[in-house]
């Protein structure tokens, strides 16, 4: 992605993972074996001393039945903004996309608010959220090929979609300087 992206919060993300892992009252390798991830990268999460990728951190809060923004923010105050490139943009493993946390879960609803930063090439595939889940795209630039993987659809500026979460579904920029917002809704 252009520019540089600012670190993640890795003590709030380590801070977050311990505290749902033991409401949730599991163990570090019960977790680890949930999200199909090795014992020794939840460790060194839980530590601050990894660096989880958007896959990882997905996997982590479909495991532990929490939005995503859970593990990544801290409280906001009532008046919020976040310059363009400020946010802490999160990188996939698989594609050269990056999701900007905007708007956590507020107390009494379900759902994240996300700005999307997608470049041309292999596809972000997301294996299957929370039951329920539903996801909301809106194009801001460039064009997208996403929807469920099995009839994804092409979006263009200003074209909006929603489509289930809980479902493998996928997301790849035809154009480069694509960019989207996306809202996670869960049910």
């Amino acid at each position: 992605m252009a520019g540089q992206t600012p670190r993640l919060p890795l003590d709030r993300i380590a801070a977050a993972l311990r505290r749902e892992r033991g409401r949730a009252g599991i163990s570090l390798s019960e977790l680890a074996k949930r999200a199909g991830i090795a014992k020794s990268t939840l460790s060194q999460l839980e530590s601050a001393s990894g660096n989880p990728s958007l896959e990882t951190l997905w996997a982590l809060s479909v495991a532990l039945d929490v939005p995503p923004s859970l593990l990544l923010d801290a409280p906001r105050p009532v008046v919020q903004i976040i310059r363009a490139g400020e946010g802490i943009a999160v990188p996939s493993e698989q594609a050269d996309y990056a999701a900007t946390l905007l708007s956590p879960n507020p107390p009494g609803s379900r759902r994240d608010l996300y700005f999307l930063q997608v470049e041309p090439g292999a596809p972000r595939d997301s294996e299957p959220h929370m039951p329920g889940a539903v996801e909301h795209i809106v194009v801001g630039t460039g064009r997208v090929l996403a929807g469920p993987q099995d009839d994804p659809v092409e979006l263009g500026p200003g074209d909006y979609m929603s489509y289930p979460g809980d479902v493998p579904h996928t997301c790849r920029a035809l154009e480069p300087g694509t960019t989207c917002v996306l809202v996670m809704q869960y049910a």
